[in-house]
């Protein structure tokens, strides 16, 4: 079998595998259906899961990790697994507690990396609609979001996460982490596809020595219909990814995952049929884009967020432009 390529984490030398398979099923794919693409994405040549435990599934998937790791047909060592600490649990105790539940659930001795899922305590029930709001929920703290931060250090130092990093954030906030930081990120996970390519943002973390992992590099077609606008843009049915693809003979999803190895980040798509996951990894082992396409789709972005995260906000907020400190600085209102 083809080995599938890797990025290297700069802080360890570590090897993250350029494509991962996603498990967030929203609202519409069972714990089970994931559990199944787990198993046949890991058979089909997966080396990198990506989980959260917000996501409901893990459980599942630890049932499928300790069946394959049993096996002895591949050992737990070639498997890059991603875990990540929801909102609710971002204080010191239950940060430890849901860190803990997370090896429980997915049948590990260590994560090969955990992240901080959002950069805020705020958080909702599951199904919410957009319009929700916690009565609880603040702007960020960054006096809060350190003293998390410093479990994950201690993750860090047992060895039970090789690796720690962020998610979802900014470049205002990810300078203030990186100033007071014993253990800096190594990685952060971030929306990145044509659309939405964040240039600064991932020019700002190859600067600091993370390496990255885009999600919803197909432009999220089944994200939840919260975070849905009129607006939106649609990747794969921009003319130059379907040009482009039209080269190629590939679906214009394989084009997106290409570009995303092309420009080095490591992208996580989710599918449950089996024919697209197959897919999904042949585009990024063959066939790569050439410098001329590369440029051609660098050059598309729109700037088109789609995981916008409005249930997080907090009264007083705008809109969800204040979750991602656009005008560079972090939004307040106390």
């Amino acid at each position: 079998m083809k080995h599938v390529s890797t990025i290297t984490v700069p802080s360890s030398g570590a090897q993250i595998p350029s494509i991962g398979l996603g498990t967030f099923g929203s609202d519409h794919i069972s714990p089970e259906q994931i559990a199944q693409s787990v198993r046949f994405a890991i058979s089909a040549g997966y080396r990198h899961i990506d989980c959260a435990s917000v996501y409901g599934n893990e459980a599942e998937i630890g049932k499928v990790f300790e069946e394959v790791f049993s096996s002895g047909e591949i050992s737990r060592e070639d498997v890059w697994i991603t875990g990540k600490l929801w909102n609710d649990a971002h204080a010191p105790e239950h940060a430890r507690k849901s860190f803990q539940k997370t090896l429980n659930d997915l049948r590990l001795d260590y994560l090969d990396l955990y992240l901080i899922h959002w950069p805020f305590r705020n958080h909702h029930p599951p199904h919410a609609s957009v319009d929700s709001r916690s009565p609880n929920a603040t702007p960020y703290r960054h006096d809060q979001f350190m003293e998390t931060w410093r479990v994950l250090e201690e993750f860090s130092d047992s060895g039970h996460a090789r690796h720690i990093g962020t998610s979802n954030m900014s470049i205002a906030k990810l300078e203030l982490l990186l100033r007071d930081a014993r253990i800096r990120p190594s990685v952060n996970e971030m929306e990145l596809h044509p659309h939405f390519q964040q240039r600064k943002l991932f020019d700002f973390c190859k600067a600091n020595e993370m390496a990255v992992i885009g999600y919803s590099p197909l432009g999220s077609p089944n994200r939840p219909d919260r975070d849905k606008t009129d607006l939106d843009t649609v990747d794969m049915d921009d003319p130059v990814i379907r040009r482009i693809a039209e080269t190629h003979n590939v679906h214009p999803a394989a084009i997106c995952l290409k570009w995303a190895v092309a420009n080095q980040h490591v992208p996580i798509p989710l599918s449950t049929k089996e024919k697209n996951i197959l897919s999904n990894l042949e585009a990024v082992m063959n066939d790569p884009l050439t410098a001329e396409e590369k440029k051609e789709i660098d050059q598309i972005d729109r700037n088109c967020r789609l995981i916008k995260g409005q249930v997080f906000l907090w009264e007083g907020a705008d809109d969800y432009h204040d979750l991602w400190d656009e005008q560079g600085f972090i939004a307040q209102s106390y």
